[in-house]
């Protein structure tokens, strides 16, 4: 499929690297491009792959190429996009390689995406398919590339659990994964999409299998996961359509009853997945996910005993509403991977009376909807990051005698002064919540490293 051709490989990190290295093994004539040297790659051009560093014009790296695959944060207005898109040069991203990479012996994909929930359902997916016996991994935008999993048989994957961005699905064309979740939908990288329709139409691609009889599961809660959803339905989709829901689910469905999670989806009959005291991390967001991961498990013939065993066996990924601590009667929270205030959202509204350390890079969306909802239950609030003014405002305007601590610092000691704001604010029976509403590379190397810092300073606060 690929020998002989020339590739374009825009981006040198994990995935761009393991594209590189799994094209050039096919017997692709491959170039990497990156703005920097590194240790990725050096060890590309050790391996004899054309290593090109800089931002050269694009009209020279794309001469004679026939491909190009770009790594997830190339948008579709960078210069060398639209120039390959002029040149009619087909763009695509590592997880679109990787389908078409698969081989008969291919292990099936089971995918997740929305605006938040995506790793946590991803994993919990993992698990209930591991506690089922199959062979499986969580892959795709949680960090492991796909091009190194398309290997079924004796010793490969029977099925993936695949977490897919909307960069990734922005940039595929033919990947159909057999069942696809989205998870709910909120404004979220506008910047890079250009509106919320784009990003909106990124996500649905998870649903492409729908159209060959796969399987596609949305929230009946979200309105708009649901509308797109009803949309697949009334177009005639022969696909076999899932919804989840907090509440009593009808029929083909998956929901809530009482406290025990339900499958609908077989003979119509309510049968037991799970009870919500299985559910971790705790939240109302967190039971959704579960069913999102059940309701894929059940499309690949997982059983309710492993989907229980799954979820009651299940460890949460860091940074995800995890209490760090409790201190003099403060319980301090890491919510670090609330980039966007659609997550933040989901665990501010988990507790009764919050000092809300907010702040970041906002990527273009508006955070007074959220203020206004949350004030009630605010004690106080430290801001930090590039865009805290605009978290300050919308705070003046839903809760204008809030105390309020804005900490310009973005050195290392930033964290430290943060969490001692926090801890003068804060009285017994609070809790401090690190949910940023905001991306942080701003300021930090990325949301765990925010909530390293955040952890470290909460636990060198003096006992009291």
């Amino acid at each position: 499929m690929y020998e002989g051709r020339s590739v374009l490989v825009a981006g040198a990190r994990m995935a761009g690297a393991a594209c590189a290295t799994a094209l050039a093994g096919l017997g692709a004539k491959v170039t990497v491009v990156d703005r920097a040297a590194s240790a990725d790659t050096e060890r590309l051009a050790d391996a004899g792959i054309a290593v090109v560093i800089g931002e050269p014009d694009p009209a020279g790296l794309l001469s004679g190429v026939d491909d190009l695959v770009v790594s997830p944060g190339f948008p579709p207005h960078h210069p060398l996009a639209v120039a390959a898109a002029a040149a009619g040069i087909e763009v695509y991203s590592e997880p679109e390689l990787a389908w078409r990479l698969r081989g008969p012996d291919a292990p099936r994909w089971l995918a997740v995406t929305g605006t938040n929930g995506k790793t946590t359902t991803v994993t919990m997916l993992a698990a209930m398919l591991a506690a089922a016996g199959l062979r499986t991994a969580a892959v795709g935008n949680i960090g492991r590339p796909l091009v190194d999993c398309q290997h079924g048989g004796p010793d490969g994957y029977d099925v993936l659990a695949v977490e897919l961005s909307s960069f990734q699905l922005h940039w595929s064309s033919t990947l159909a994964p057999h069942g696809g979740a989205l998870l709910n939908l909120a404004d979220d990288h506008l910047d890079w999409h250009g509106d919320f329709d784009r990003y909106a139409g990124a996500k649905t691609a998870v649903w492409r299998s729908a159209a060959a009889g796969g399987t596609a599961v949305g929230n009946l809660d979200d309105p708009r996961v649901r509308r797109l959803l009803e949309g697949l339905h009334a177009a005639g989709s022969p696909g076999r359509l899932v919804g989840f829901t907090l509440d009593v689910p009808p029929r083909g469905c998956v929901g809530v009853v009482e406290d025990v999670l339900v499958d609908r989806t077989g003979d119509g009959d309510a049968h037991e997945l799970a009870t919500l005291a299985d559910i971790r991390p705790v939240g109302a967001h967190n039971v959704a996910n579960a069913l999102a991961a059940a309701a894929l498990a059940l499309s690949a013939g997982v059983s309710h005993e492993a989907i229980q065993r799954g979820l009651a066996g299940y460890v949460p990924e860091p940074h995800r509403n995890a209490t760090v601590a409790t201190v003099g009667g403060v319980r301090w929270v890491d919510d670090s991977k609330a980039t966007n205030p659609h997550a933040a959202q989901a665990s501010l509204v988990s507790y009764e009376r919050i000092v809300w350390v907010a702040g970041g890079q906002l990527k273009g969306v508006d955070i007074d909807e959220l203020t206004a909802l949350v004030a009630p239950r605010l004690a106080g609030a430290v801001l930090l990051g590039v865009d805290r003014a605009q978290v300050a405002a919308a705070l003046a305007r839903h809760a204008p005698h809030l105390p309020v601590v804005d900490v310009a610092r973005t050195d290392d000691g930033a964290m430290e002064a943060v969490v001692a704001a926090a801890a003068r604010l804060a009285s017994p029976g609070d809790t401090v919540l690190l949910a940023p509403a905001a991306a942080s590379l701003d300021m930090f190397t990325s949301y765990a490293a925010r909530g390293d810092a955040f952890a470290k300073a909460v636990h060198a606060l003096p006992a009291t």
